[in-house]
């Protein structure tokens, strides 16, 4: 599947941006510039189910896949956050992106304390703006105002077909190219136990303090400060 891209900037280096459930390209909308700025060519995509890109049948390997056919191979780096951290990590193997970021990665929904179904996302289908200022009291005017048109496109059949039987652990045994996991201070899947398994499988690990699960928009400057070295 050929997924819906949008870009930013024209720079010698390409910097490719994967969103998470219920989100699409916009939730970069400060991110890209910013990479833009810095010199490179960013491509941020929407993933199938999600903002301008085709529906379809959904899974974790499709995402992956998709990640493969629509973007160039071996960009200077990847971000993923989220779900898109998870596809992310199942397609850079052949990806090959030189340095990958996982933010807040969807690897082990069913592993850090209660498990998390996706499937409970489906509600926020229905979420109107005092909904998701109550879930994202740091975020700006903009920002709740993306969600609720993000929300509007997004498929559910993204979430369910991550949900129950389908739940797995999926965090890498090792990184396949150098990797920072840029965790969220106050995020719902971050443990000091997951951060110290991932730094002796040979992660880079970081935590942008007192944010929650989507740090960029919960605080720019200090994701973009998690990111220094990296970008």
């Amino acid at each position: 599947m050929q997924l819906h891209t949008h870009e930013w900037g024209t720079g010698e280096r390409v910097a490719v941006l994967v969103h998470g459930l219920m989100s699409d390209h916009r939730t970069w909308h400060r991110v890209g510039p910013a990479l833009a700025d810095r010199g490179y060519r960013v491509l941020a995509v929407d993933l199938r189910g999600h903002g301008r890109s085709p529906r379809g049948p959904y899974g974790t390997e499709l995402f992956a896949e998709d990640l493969v056919e629509t973007l160039p191979a071996a960009p200077e780096v990847a971000i993923g956050h989220s779900l898109g951290g998870l596809a992310l990590s199942l397609a850079v193997e052949r990806l090959q992106p030189r340095r990958a970021v996982y933010c807040d990665p969807a690897w082990s929904l069913a592993r850090v304390g209660q498990p998390v179904d996706p499937a409970l996302f489906v509600a926020f289908k229905r979420a109107d703006r005092e909904m998701v200022r109550t879930f994202n009291p740091r975020w700006c005017e903009a920002d709740v105002d993306l969600e609720l048109a993000t929300v509007a496109l997004w498929d559910t059949g993204t979430a369910l077909a991550l949900s129950a039987v389908h739940l797995q652990d999926h965090t890498p045994e090792k990184p396949v190219v150098p990797s920072l996991v840029l965790f969220a201070g106050e995020g719902f899947l971050f443990s000091e136990q997951a951060a110290a398994e991932l730094t002796e499988r040979g992660f880079e690990v970081r935590t942008v303090p007192r944010t929650g699960h989507t740090i960029h928009r919960d605080d720019f400057d200090g994701f973009m400060a998690g990111l220094e070295g990296w970008v």
